[in-house]
């Protein structure tokens, strides 16, 4: 005979003491007696450690084993289920309604908030019918204190639960809770005579609770209780629940003191299930005090003091506070690798799911992979980045940076060559994609990149793929009914993927795959009702990245047996020898509670729904449990990446109880403290390097005998002088820095713009201007715009900005045409030296012929270098003047320079030119020149950041340098190339 509530205490494991009692109480009866028993539980991980256990002591039969939230096989033969709307399918609808809500009042939320706040609204509608709630009580919230927010969300609630009435929509939960009152009239008509026992339920919800209720009334209906804690004095635990008020709901034990005073019953009065006993009978007298609610703990002055055993019940517990979340990780993996070392099983509970990867890649350092419960979310899958990448890209114009991305991504070509597409992909990204500017790659401009190659090369099965694939992503669907949108993604993958030569298909075969295409499926089948109303790509893209968040995949491998990282829910059905409880800051463990943007506080209450602090007592009930280990961590790391924390209530309690009950409870601390020092110094010293290194020297390279600077363009010359070994590294070592994917229209883009435009402003009007010429200049400008800076805001602002400047451009320009007329631009120039043996090379912006002269100008859209930065460093006018007098451009014949200047076009425009120009000044030019080159050439160290032009100044070559490591006030030391 099996009937009445039992309970289980703190600190067993709760699934082999379960086996265990229901065992003994099957004793002497035939083996077909365990078929007979159903076994209701909450969750399938309980389920198997239940059958786990049952096993584990020799071959029998099993009870049928059962969810509390899956009641549908008890009901008699006949009698189907309630059938209920799938919740993507409800959430599509209630999308509909609240986008309807948004557009009539705007002020509550954007539009795209119109799926995430359906998604909420559905989990509140759920609860409602849930718990039982008559809508009709959102009437009798009394709104005269409220803001006008809630007063708007109560309306729209009334609108929602009136819709669900007309519609006859159940939700899932609505369903099982129709299905529990079939349940429950075929019980009291015809009650089982077999055993009916729930098992593990903390009867959190109304559905379990009237489940217990009716199972009790059983023949053989029994209830087990698990973690009961019952070192509490008894008027603590009838303080828990108060008949006036909601109670103390964020105490671990509120729902099992809440359960017994609604059947009659005292803690006492329930009776053990097993005989297990708990691992660390002080620990959890300990932690049950610490843990007493708030209006009652000065307690802990009374009974602090008195409790036995403070050492031992603190000997297995090791306090860590890492300073930073990398070493609480670093020293968690270094304890868990130990635990495994010495034959023991270890475990990691945590809800926090940055912290459990971070330990992960810690073990991974011995080649140990542990056995997460939670798996990998989806959307950080191979499939789940492909599926949110296109998502992202869909109906947009391609862009550089993703479109690389795609390229590189591992199911990208996988059904196809995936060698040469990778080759290929390599080749496109140095070739098109970062050099020069591309930010918006379109067919056009691949074929242009592949005629200019050496050789020329045509389309190709790859380029075609490529072409295809470039005008098939911007003219996926902008707006379109939602199933249209999955049809032409799922397409749009398949293109990118292809199919294997055996016919499979490389980006569902996996499990991460198959999960997805569930996820995919079942969207499918939910868009009907979202209805024939069309949705952008990106709100398609957002309910798509909703569903893939909210699926787990775990990997096919087989993981460490000896080493979990559990959930939370974990520690209610399983136990190690080590638990670590990692994460103990508040927001973490206990997190925040949902926010409810529908209901407040207040209004909950009001209408009988769960508070929040109902999820708090249950991660409190998590911990309590867990922290009942016979060896346990306690883990938090003092700070975050962005602050200080706040460490846990719970281990906040924990603390200051053992602080203020003597002596002995601070030794314990101490000792606690110091244990999980010693852990965070060895995981420490794993990272220590033998030796600490040293910075890197400021590298001045000495180039061999037998190699020598040779050829330089006159913009060269100014690095030179600034930066050596900015020239040894392109020159030499051939390293040229690589465009960014990410390309913007910046300063390089403008002034090459600008220089094209004054070149065809130029050429179109060599002679005396006309009327119109700041007009014809202003349409060069935006012509030239129009081809090389693909973004029309910024070409907007750039020719805003050249507008306020044209006039006194042109009064200027005119000024220099009665000195010359701009006879060549963009000409290229090239001159050769004797001794020492080198060419100097310059691309001239503008030269103006002025009979038996001729004048310079090179156009500057930044600010040009002064006059003596000119006559030292920014010496490319004075050096291309050099080149003009020795008659090294082809289109100039050789000729003395009038005049040599900056001009200046940005945000003003003005001319610089250096001081006192004149034959002389070009003639010491050459001689400088001759000298610099002369000193490189016989062994002058190219020293890095020689003579930096201001204190921001950065060079391409600063990382390869391993500036940071020194300074410009460092001293150089010099490196002979090829030398050991």
């Amino acid at each position: 005979m099996i009937q009445g509530l039992f309970r289980e205490p703190v600190g067993i494991d709760f699934s082999a003491s379960f086996a265990a009692g229901l065992r003994a109480r099957l004793t002497g009866q035939p083996p077909e007696a365990m078929a007979r028993v159903t076994v209701l539980v909450n969750t399938t991980r309980m389920a198997r450690r239940i059958e786990a256990a049952l096993v584990a002591d020799g071959a029998t039969l099993l009870p049928r084993i059962g969810l509390v939230t899956d009641l549908a096989p008890l009901l008699p033969p006949g009698d189907a289920a309630v059938a209920d709307i799938e919740p993507l399918a409800l959430r599509l609808k209630l999308t509909q309604l609240v986008a309807q809500l948004l557009e009539a009042a705007p002020d509550l939320a954007p539009a795209s908030a119109a799926f995430d706040l359906a998604s909420s609204l559905t989990v509140l509608l759920a609860e409602m019918q849930e718990e039982g709630m008559d809508p009709a009580a959102l009437a009798d919230i009394d709104t005269g204190d409220l803001s006008m927010h809630w007063q708007n969300t109560l309306r729209f609630l009334t609108i929602a639960t009136d819709w669900m009435a007309t519609d006859g929509t159940l939700t899932p939960a609505g369903a099982q809770a129709l299905t529990l009152d079939r349940l429950l009239d075929h019980w009291r008509s015809a009650a089982p005579q077999d055993p009916i026992i729930i098992a593990g339920s903390t009867a959190s919800r109304a559905p379990t609770r009237a489940l217990i209720r009716a199972t009790l009334d059983l023949p053989q209906g029994a209830v087990v209780l698990p973690g009961v804690d019952t070192d509490m004095p008894e008027s603590a635990w009838a303080g828990l629940t108060d008949a006036d008020g909601p109670g103390q709901q964020d105490h671990p034990q509120y729902r099992h003191a809440a359960l017994m005073r609604d059947l009659g019953l005292t803690r006492d009065g329930v009776a053990r299930w097993g005989d297990a006993v708990p691992a660390a009978p002080g620990r959890n007298a300990l932690v049950s005090l610490a843990l007493r609610p708030a209006p009652v703990t000065d307690a802990w002055r009374d009974e602090g003091p008195a409790l036995d055993g403070i050492d031992a019940a603190c000997a297995g517990v090791t306090l860590l506070a890492a300073p930073s979340p990398g070493a609480e990780a670093a020293a968690i993996a270094t304890g868990l690798r130990a635990a495994l070392e010495a034959g023991r099983t270890a475990a990691l509970i945590t809800p926090d799911r940055t912290l459990s990867r971070q330990v992960a890649a810690h073990l991974d350092r011995w080649g140990i992979v542990p056995d997460d419960s939670a798996g990998k979310p989806l959307n950080q899958s191979a499939i789940g980045r492909l599926l949110l990448h296109t998502a992202d890209m869909r109906g947009q114009t391609v862009e550089a940076e993703p479109l690389a991305i795609l390229l590189k991504h591992p199911l990208t070509q996988a059904g196809g060559d995936r060698q040469t597409h990778l080759k290929r992909a390599r080749a496109l990204e140095l070739g098109l994609l970062r050099a020069g500017p591309c930010p918006f790659p379109t067919r056009a401009a691949m074929d242009a990149w592949m005629a200019k190659k050496d050789p020329p090369q045509g389309p190709d099965g790859w380029s075609r793929w490529l072409a295809d694939l470039l005008d098939a992503l911007p003219a996926q669907p902008g707006t379109a009914p939602l199933v249209a949108h999955v049809d032409t993604h799922l397409a749009l993958i398949d293109r990118i993927v292809g199919t294997a030569g055996d016919g499979t298909d490389p980006a569902w075969s996996d499990p991460a795959g198959r999960a997805a295409r569930q996820v995919i499926d079942r969207l499918m089948r939910a868009a009907p009702a979202r209805g024939d109303v069309d949705i952008s790509a990106r709100d398609y893209a957002r309910i798509l990245s909703a569903l893939l968040q909210a699926e787990e995949v775990r990997d096919p491998y087989s993981p460490h047996p000896g080493v979990m990282i559990w959930g939370a829910l974990e520690a209610r059905v399983r136990t190690a020898d080590l638990v670590i409880l990692g994460g103990l800051n508040d927001d973490v463990w206990p997190g925040q509670p949902t926010p409810d943007p529908w209901l407040n506080r207040a209004m909950r209450h009001a209408v009988g729904l769960r508070l929040p602090d109902r999820s708090i007592g249950l991660s409190a009930h998590d911990f309590q449990q867990a922290a009942a280990g016979p060896e346990i961590w306690l883990s938090r790391a003092a700070r975050s990446a962005e602050a200080e924390t706040v460490p846990s209530r719970w281990l906040n309690r924990l603390q200051n109880l053992l602080g203020g009950i003597g002596q002995g409870g601070q030794d314990a601390l101490a000792a606690m403290k110091a244990r999980g020092d010693g852990w965070l110094s060895l995981a420490a010293a794993l990272d220590a390097p033998v030796a600490k290194p040293g910075p890197a020297p400021r590298p001045a390279p000495i180039l061999p005998p037998d190699l020598k600077l040779d050829r330089l363009s006159v913009t060269g010359v100014e690095t030179l002088i600034r930066d050596p070994y900015a020239i040894y590294a392109r020159h030499f070592l051939r390293l040229e820095p690589l465009d960014p994917l990410r390309q913007g229209p910046d300063a390089r883009v403008r002034g090459s713009a600008v220089h094209d435009a004054m070149e065809r402003f130029s050429r179109d009007l060599p002679d005396d201007l006309p009327p119109d010429a700041a007009g014809r200049l202003r349409s060069a400008l935006a012509v030239t715009l129009e081809e090389t800076a693909p973004w029309p805001g910024a070409r907007r602002l750039w020719l805003g900005k050249f507008e306020r400047v044209t006039d006194q451009f042109i009064a200027d320009e005119i000024q220099r045409r009665t000195k010359g007329r701009p006879q060549h631009a963009e000409a290229k120039g090239e001159l050769r030296f004797d001794a020492p043996p080198f060419t100097l090379t310059a691309r001239a912006d503008r030269i103006d012929d002025r009979g038996d002269a001729v004048a310079l100008y090179d156009y500057k859209t930044g600010t040009p270098p002064s006059g003596p930065a000119q006559l030292y460093y920014a010496k490319q006018l004075l050096l291309m003047a050099v080149m003009v007098e020795a008659g090294a451009f082809a289109q100039v014949s050789q000729r003395n320079v009038a005049e040599v200047a900056y001009i200046q076009v940005g945000t003003q425009t003005q001319e610089v030119a250096p001081k006192d120009f004149d034959a002389e000044l070009v003639a010491k030019t050459r001689a400088d020149l001759l000298t610099l080159i002369e000193g490189y050439q016989s062994g002058t160290p190219f020293i890095a950041r020689l003579a930096p032009d201001f204190l921001s100044f950065t060079s391409a070559y600063d990382q390869l340098s391993r500036f940071g490591e020194w300074d410009d006030t460092n001293a150089a030391r010099p490196i002979h190339v090829g030398q050991p």
